[in-house]
């Protein structure tokens, strides 16, 4: 079997969505039960795409905040650096290493499709397959929470 070389091959279809009222104990729960280090964060106010990732929720964890009182809306990075299924893994490194970031949200005709993340690349590089998950890995998304 080749080894992966795009995003596509390498990136995890599991996209775990939430909104933007989640609180950020309530996405820590979610990433942790579907074993994912990001959320995509849609807000259908904005029509904008956005991401959560675990240093995220650390930040604010490490600052003194209430994670059941922050949501995942004011910690969201939405100035996001998007992948296309067909970029190589040397693309999508290069965009993670340029800024400073661990998780690319993979965009497929401006809908999100995946998630690559700099440990799927170094899977790939290494010729390590995935770890088996405990929990099932299919698509996933958390309903909004109305705050």
């Amino acid at each position: 079997m080749p080894t992966p070389s795009v995003v596509h091959d390498a990136m995890s279809s599991v996209v775990l969505t939430i909104g933007p009222a989640h609180t950020l104990r309530q996405a820590a729960e979610l990433m942790s039960a579907r074993r994912v280090g990001a959320a995509v964060v849609l807000d259908p106010d904005t029509s904008g795409i956005g991401i959560l990732t675990e240093r995220d929720i650390l930040n604010s964890l490490g600052s003194g905040q209430d994670p059941d009182s922050e949501t995942a809306g004011t910690h969201t990075t939405t100035d996001v650096v998007f992948a296309a299924p067909a970029w190589t893994l040397q693309e999508a490194a290069d965009a993670m290493t340029h800024g400073g970031f661990r998780h690319l949200i993979v965009l497929n005709e401006r809908e999100p499709v995946g998630v690559v993340s700099v440990r799927d690349i170094v899977r790939c590089w290494t010729g390590h397959a995935p770890e088996e998950p405990s929990a099932p890995r299919v698509h996933a998304e958390a309903d909004a929470v109305t705050v």
